[in-house]
């Protein structure tokens, strides 16, 4: 009997091929975000670096539904919000926030902000998310709180802000917000974002319902190094992207 392989992240030969992959994990992130109803009329976004002009990301129109977003409809813009391939505009949110945390953390491929109904919720407490589930883990130690809302982010002085307080970790709170995750493939950053909105739900009816057992810090380090790595993050999208490929083929286009 052969020996089993665990799934690992493609190589690729050319930069087409990578940069084809790349928007494609992108289109099916926007159409899960629209299944999962993190849509808010034009608000949210997810980038993902170009691997050849690694100063420009990849980004979803304005005003455009998640639900109809497909490869051909994504915007190529540059850290200065100019709009290098497309022929629509970018949310100037979008720009001021992922700009700054694509050039602040060059190790991050992929960004990703909604206003999902439990992130927001979540939000509006302004603390972090507790070690009370084994998935919560995912973020012990390694989310953060940006404990300020001056209204919408339109200046990248405020991304700034938002990339410095991120430090090098996986996701963050901005409070009265929203959330943010970001990750060194798309495939892992939707990840985080979807687990971690369910997440901020758990707990919050949890607390609804009494006084939440917390999991151990010992244990919750532990538990974070089983399920908060790159390659389980990346690994856990992969039957989603199937998923919404196979319902939803003209994603691909």
């Amino acid at each position: 009997m052969a020996d089993l392989i665990f799934p690992t992240p493609p190589k690729f030969d050319n930069i087409e091929d990578e940069r084809l992959h790349r928007q494609q994990r992108l289109a099916a992130g926007f159409r899960l975000f629209a299944r999962y109803g993190f849509d808010e009329g034009v608000a949210g976004h997810i980038t993902v670096r170009d691997p050849e002009f690694t100063d420009c990301f990849w980004v979803n129109p304005f005003g455009m539904y998640f639900g109809h977003i497909r490869v051909s409809d994504l915007l190529l813009v540059n850290h200065e919000g100019e709009v290098v391939k497309g022929n629509k505009i970018v949310n100037t949110a979008a720009f001021a926030i992922h700009s700054r945390i694509h050039q602040a953390r060059p190790d991050v491929i992929a960004a990703a902000h909604a206003h999902s109904l439990y992130g927001k919720a979540w939000s509006t407490l302004g603390r972090l998310l507790d070690p009370l589930t084994q998935d919560a883990c995912a973020f012990y130690e390694d989310h953060a709180l940006f404990d300020d809302y001056t209204g919408v982010v339109l200046e990248t002085n405020e991304g700034d802000r938002i990339a410095a307080t991120l430090g090098n970790k996986k996701a963050i709170i901005l409070r009265n917000h929203g959330l943010l995750t970001v990750g060194n493939s798309v495939d892992e950053t939707i990840w985080w974002f979807i687990t971690m909105d369910r997440s901020c739900q758990a707990q919050l009816l949890a607390e609804a319902a009494g006084k939440p057992i917390l999991i151990s810090p010992e244990t919750a380090r532990f538990t974070h190094s089983q399920v908060g790595s790159h390659i389980i993050g990346w690994f856990s999208f992969q039957s989603l992207y199937e998923k919404i490929v196979r319902e939803e083929p003209d994603l691909l286009e």
